[in-house]
């Protein structure tokens, strides 16, 4: 495969993943981190790096801008639940593996 042929797929499967984010908003980030390790935040994190390496300079507010579709604290405040007690103690048991 080409290296521009896998570029171009790699953008569109994290633009894919971006979407399903969104459309999955019931998917909170405690959740995300819980199951998987990683969360919108850690998406947008990879991002700015991903740019920095690049010699772009898109900073952490920015990039989450890219992966929420809307400036965190709008994201935060319409679809960001309060987290739950047994939420925050699997969180914990994973963060400890």
């Amino acid at each position: 495969m080409e290296k521009q042929t896998q570029t171009e797929i790699e953008a569109a499967v994290f633009r894919r993943l971006v979407d399903h984010l969104d459309a999955n908003k019931d998917a909170q980030n405690i959740d995300l981190m819980i199951l998987a390790d990683f969360c919108r935040n850690c998406l947008a994190k990879w991002y700015s790096s991903a740019a920095a390496e690049q010699g772009e300079d898109i900073d952490y507010d920015a990039a989450r801008e890219v992966v929420y579709k809307m400036p965190y604290s709008e994201w935060k405040e319409k679809h960001q639940l309060p987290a739950s007690d047994e939420q925050l103690e699997k969180l914990a048991a994973r963060q400890k593996k």
